[in-house]
Formats: structure tokens, sequence, C-alpha cells
């Protein structure tokens, strides 16, 4: 089960493409500091569209091509030390997706004010080297240890308040207030599987639990004929609705120094909160279970309560155990993160053309297992007054990327069109190869 919960597959929901570019309408999204030149209304729907996949964890790691014929990891003719080249000791992938419901944005009260409804949503897994170790070579090592193997989704609305405006010549802050309205989220954890093949005795250990968190779920249950041991087959959901309540807040700052006219410095914290759940579905090993074979005896005496039969019913019985999750039904309300992104960049206006600019950007996620950080070095301009664009290589969690974003803003309209990681080569199914790629689109009306 909590191998199955893993295979779903912490990703960016905001475009670091757009950070400096100055008429990109979703910067306050970044940094709330950020104020537009125009007021906006954006398409519903499709204002801010962002889509995202991101890991460690590429197609190429796990296909190969021998002989002309694709084939996995697994093969044969792939040697150990080739599959193995691949794998990192923490190997991650997840999804998001950040869709823009309906946002507008407006001069006012001495600055400038953003209202935002985006839902969002996440799938990220986390699977250690050693499981890729154990499907490639088998038992043919003494000691596994498949620790800390992870999956989490999450889904939630936000309605987001945002203000904006200059304390002085130099410094500009701005806030935002978000109200997290939850739909659910379910955490896997397979925190402990260790087998030991020593000499006299083999040991297997097991601990296992899932949190769930969504309206109406509740687990499928099947029995083991054999020891009566009802344990948990899957899960059901019957109306699922509004099951959380959160709240967080956007802090962000602008400081354009007098004595360094060229260089603006700036620094955000997003989505600094939490959600409180009203329920969470237990489902768990019941602790570490543990199976060792120096517990069972064989006798050639049918009759003998450790006959082959009665052992051979006590071993199959004993393994069920390790895997078979019990029920352990609703433990009550919980509060979780949502994670916290920390924006903090540097650009300079290159003094010859001040249409261009060049920028420094570093951004990191704090959730858990779930963390990443990347640096992304910008070129942004806009030569005229209806286009801006950005280009931008990024280093970080996730290796090497390029990235980009067109920004077209004639009178009353504008659109964008961006990627932070571009997509690279394609199998001849047209699946990445790479795990990284994302996406945003938008398109709002400018009054």
């Amino acid at each position: 089960m909590i191998m199955g919960a893993a295979s779903l597959s912490a990703v960016a929901q905001n475009t670091q493409s757009g950070y400096f570019v100055e008429d990109y309408t979703y910067r306050f999204q970044m940094n709330p500091a950020y104020g537009n030149s125009k007021g906006f209304v954006s398409m519903p729907g499709i204002g801010n569209l962002n889509v995202s996949v991101a890991g460690n964890l590429h197609l190429t790691d796990i296909l190969y091509n021998v002989n002309g014929q694709t084939t996995t990891f697994l093969n044969p003719n792939i040697s150990v030390s080739e599959a193995m080249s691949g794998f990192s000791e923490k190997n991650r992938l997840g999804f998001g997706l950040k869709l823009g419901v309906l946002s507008f944005g407006f001069k006012g009260f001495h600055g400038y004010n953003t209202v935002s409804i985006n839902v969002k949503t996440s799938l990220e897994t986390h699977l250690p080297k050693s499981i890729f170790s154990l499907l490639k070579e088998g038992l043919s090592n003494r000691e596994y240890s498949i620790e800390n193997t992870r999956a989490h989704a999450r889904a939630y609305a936000e309605i987001a308040l945002g203000h904006s405006h200059d304390i002085n010549s130099e410094w500009r802050v701005g806030a935002t207030a978000k109200v997290l309205v939850g739909a659910g989220d379910i955490s896997a954890d397979l925190a402990q599987a260790k087998l030991n093949l020593g000499t006299d005795n083999w040991i297997v250990q097991s601990n296992g639990t899932i949190n769930a968190s969504v309206k109406g779920l509740t687990y499928d249950h099947k029995l083991n004929s054999d020891t009566g041991h009802e344990y948990v087959s899957g899960v059901d959901i019957d109306s699922p609705g509004v099951n959380g309540m959160g709240f967080a807040v956007d802090l962000g700052a602008i400081y354009k120094p007098s004595f360094l006219p060229d260089l603006t410095f700036s620094a955000a914290i997003i989505d600094l909160g939490f959600m409180k759940w009203k329920n969470n579905m237990l489902a768990s090993t019941n602790g570490v279970q543990i199976f060792e074979t120096n517990k069972y005896t064989f006798s050639v005496d049918d009759d003998a309560p450790n006959s082959f039969d009665n052992e051979k019913d006590r071993i199959k019985d004993d393994l069920s155990a390790l895997y078979e999750l019990n029920d352990m039904g609703d433990q009550g309300g919980r509060t979780t993160g949502i994670g916290t992104t920390f924006n903090i960049g540097a650009e300079y206006t290159f003094p010859y053309y001040r249409k261009l600019t060049f920028g420094l950007l570093n951004t990191t996620r704090i959730q858990g297992e779930y963390s990443w950080t990347d640096f992304r070095l910008s070129a942004n301009v806009a030569p005229v007054k209806a286009f801006d664009a950005s280009a931008n290589i990024a280093l970080g969690t996730y290796g090497f990327s390029f990235g980009w974003l067109a920004n077209v803003h004639c009178p009353g309209f504008n659109l964008f069109l961006g990627m932070d990681h571009t997509v690279g080569k394609l199998s001849k199914q047209f699946v990445p190869l790479s795990s990284n790629a994302q996406f945003n689109l938008g398109l709002n009306f400018l009054f």
C-alpha cells in the first residue's frame, strides 16, 4: 500500500523567469513589494496558469537503448554499475499545478493593491537509491536498508489580499494575507524497511504509515483468510469537499540605495503559514514489524506442532504482517505547514542601455524532504513600450536549466508565456527525457 502511494509522483508554482521583468503582471506573487504600473483583471481560469514537473529522477535513468530496442535498467545487458550511476541517494519527482481562478490589481490607498483566488495542487515523491539497487541486484547483498520512502499529495485554494507602497525614495514594502481553503492532504511514509541476510538468520523489519485528511475518505478492507486479520486494501472517497482552513502571509521588501543608483536589492518570504485539517484517517503497520527466520523449526513429523506445513503457514502469516496496514481510524484534526519559499534578488541596470538589466535570484523552498533551491542568472530587456522579456540560466537542486519569459502588454491587453525549465529532448512517444519542465501562460486585461 505504501509503495503504491509512492508511485504517484516540491515543485515551483511561480515563474522565477519573470521576477525581474518589470511589466510581468504577477511579480507580486513572488515578492509582494512589487506593484504594477497599471491595473489589471485576469481572464478567468487562464490569467495565470502554471504547470511544473521537477525532480532528479529522469526517464533516461529508467530506460536504456540496447541493440536498438528500448528496455529498462533491469535488463541483464545493463551492468549494475552503469544502472546505479543514474540514481541519486535521494531520488525525487514532483508535479505542481497553480491555476489563477480570478485576479485583479489596482492603484489606491497610497500604493498598489491585489486580490487573487488561486487553486494549488501538488504530488511529490521521495525514493531512496536502495530501492533501485534491490530491484537491479536482487538478493545479492547481505543487508538492504530502505528508509524514508515518502509520497505526498495536497490540494487547496487561497484567497489573497495584497498591498505594497513606497516608504521613501529607497524602500518599498508589501504584504499579502491569504485565507486557505483545503480540499485534502495525504502523506505516505515507509519509515523503515530493512533486510538483513545473515548466515544463520534472516531479519526483515518494516514500519509504514498513511495519514489522509480528505472529507469523506474511508479505507477499504480485505480479510486475510489465513490469519483472520482485516487489512487496508484501498481507499474510498464519498462526497469530497472542504476539509480544512488555514492562513498564510507573504512579506517582501525592495531597496534601491541612492548611492548605488544602478542596483536594486529585494527579498521576500512567501507562503509563511499553516493548514488545519479536520480529520486524519490513519493506516499503519502499528509500529515496527519484525520477521526472523530463526523463529521457525521444521519437524518431519506431520502431526507435530512445527511440522513443515504448519511452519510454512506461520511464515506466510508473519510475512503478511510486514506489509498489511491496519485501519487505525480517525485520529482527529491535524495541522501541517504548506511550504515556505524565500526569494532573494539583486538587479543591475546596464548604464549604457538602460532598457537592459541583469538579475541574480536565489529561490529556496523549505518543505522537509521536498525542499529545494536554485540560483538563477537572467538578462532582462524592454526594447519597446509594449514588450519585455527575460532569458536566464539556473543551477540548483534539480540541476541545470534554461528559462525564458516573453511578455506583451499593449493598451488594454496583456499576454505572457514562459518556462523556468525549458523542455529538452523528447522520447519517440513525446515524453520529456528530463523530469524538469515548467510552463506559464497568462491572459489579462489592463486599465
